[in-house]
């Protein structure tokens, strides 16, 4: 089965009144499937990111009309400017929605597995979030272990019933966390609020450690949640992580949360990371943005995102080992050290965490993104807290 039997072909004529594009608007950039679907297997060819809707909004709870999110999207992307690079960027349309949604799970999850294998990033505009779960399973024959980042005011976990919940917008994370075979290495959640997390999920995130950053945490120190973000392979925004005055256009949207350009610069960290393979925006409803303001800052989101990939440094840690820096510490009382690499490129940090039992002189470990923070809390003498949870998944 060919990926085109799975689109519907966009139409210019929904999104544009009665002005052509200009040359440097994505309108006139980006390759769209119109009249055929694009040619994604010749490497000259070959896109380098693809924009796909989900037309699905059956499992977003007290959120339907999402499913029109993807369209309402294209005409304010569309019209915004390329920055100073050359993109290689095609929209592959709008996936159908099933006769029924494990059918639209099904799609999706085969649609992101194909991209990832070709090595094209795949942009998803939802639908419900419930579509992460479609998403993370693109993964499931890829062979590698996964990290998920959670843009969301809320874990969406139903604790009470965690292995027989239904899968939607609000249980999706039970579905993930319990997925077999399990490849899921770390799950991280940026920007929750306290008082919509009950106790026993946060209890539950420690427990698996799993990392979490509430709003506060990272409010005016935005560059914090950075290494969490790069850390992802999957990245997945719940645009009801945006306050209501800045993005209304959702059922459950709230007081609280992400400013608009708190949101735009987490998706271009994202963008930004050499990791990350697939990123979802999701739950934004059309049907409450009259003013069409929520679907500007999608759009202008996904440019950021755009903007941070084709600023990426491909500084994958080591690799030319002249290209970083190497700094060990020893903490008190502790028989071994700690290194942290830094790149002379972007000035990023990652930490070197061994893996459990391993003494040969050519330990093998696992790089984890960090702040220079992380180092100056290690230079003191203590251990930091991300190298210690990194630590317990090893072993």
């Amino acid at each position: 089965m060919s990926l085109a039997d799975f689109f519907s072909p966009i139409s210019l004529s929904d999104f544009l009144s009665d002005k052509e594009y200009y040359n440097s608007q994505f309108g006139k950039i980006i390759q769209k499937h119109e009249f055929s679907f694009p040619n994604l297997e010749s490497e000259e060819e070959r896109p380098q990111l693809a924009i796909l809707g989900v037309e699905e909004d059956r499992s977003a709870i007290d959120n339907k009309g999402t499913a029109k999110a993807p369209d309402a999207v294209r005409k304010h992307l569309y019209s915004l400017y390329q920055g100073d690079y050359k993109v290689k960027i095609v929209d592959l349309g709008n996936i159908r929605a099933g006769s029924t949604i494990n059918d639209t799970y099904a799609a999706l999850k085969l649609v992101v597995e194909e991209l990832i294998k070709l090595g094209i990033l795949p942009i998803i505009i939802g639908g419900g979030q419930d579509l992460t779960y479609a998403q993370y399973r693109g993964y499931e024959e890829l062979e590698q272990r996964v990290e998920v980042a959670i843009v969301d005011a809320k874990f969406d976990l139903d604790q009470e019933h965690a292995e027989n919940t239904p899968l939607n917008s609000q249980t999706y994370l039970n579905h993930i966390i319990l997925h077999q075979p399990d490849y899921l290495f770390n799950l991280n959640n940026v920007a929750y609020q306290t008082y919509l997390v009950s106790k026993e999920s946060i209890s539950m995130y420690d427990k698996l450690y799993f990392n979490a950053q509430r709003v506060g945490m990272i409010s005016g120190k935005l560059d914090q949640a950075e290494p969490i973000i790069r850390a992802a392979d999957l990245v997945s925004f719940d645009i009801g992580a945006i306050r209501a005055s800045e993005a209304p256009g959702n059922a459950n949207a709230i007081p609280n949360g992400l400013f608009g350009d708190e949101a735009c610069q987490l998706a271009r960290y994202a963008g930004m990371s050499d990791k990350c393979s697939s990123v979802g925006f999701y739950e934004f409803n059309p049907t409450f943005d009259p003013m069409e303001q929520t679907a500007m800052l999608v759009s202008q989101m996904i440019w950021c995102f755009i903007d941070g990939y084709y600023n990426r440094k491909n500084d994958a840690p080591l690799i030319p080992k002249s290209a970083y820096i190497i700094y060990r510490t020893t903490l008190e009382n502790e028989e071994h050290e700690l290194v942290f690499v830094k790149s002379k490129k972007s000035d990023r940090w990652w930490m070197q965490v061994p893996y459990f039992g391993s003494k040969s002189v050519n330990e093998r470990f696992y790089l984890v993104p960090c702040r220079y923070e992380d180092y100056q809390i290690a230079v003191s003498g203590e251990m930091p807290d991300l190298w210690w949870r990194t630590h317990q998944k090893l072993q």
